[in-house]
């Protein structure tokens, strides 16, 4: 997979959302998007439209997804709330 995404804009849409979302069972949940990490914070996860993104260990991601339609809504989710939260 090629590098899609930068660890910039994962870390600030996720801010994003800790900050604007509102409480969901698994986080906090914004604009389609719902971010939450595990018990000690050391990985971060996006999930929304059929996709799971994980972040974590040296700046690494990974995408799970069943269709390539899917991740490309998801990653279009993730460039609107990035152009929100560089405002």
């Amino acid at each position: 997979m090629k590098n899609e995404l930068d660890s910039k804009t994962l870390l600030k849409v996720y801010e994003y959302i800790q900050q604007h979302g509102e409480e969901h069972e698994e986080g906090k949940y914004c604009q389609g998007l719902t971010a939450f990490s595990d018990f000690d914070g050391y990985n971060i996860y996006l999930k929304g439209n059929g996709v799971l993104l994980r972040f974590g260990f040296h700046n690494t991601y990974h995408l799970d997804y069943e269709h390539d339609k899917l991740k490309d809504a998801f990653l279009a989710k993730v460039a609107e709330l990035a152009t929100l939260a560089a405002k």
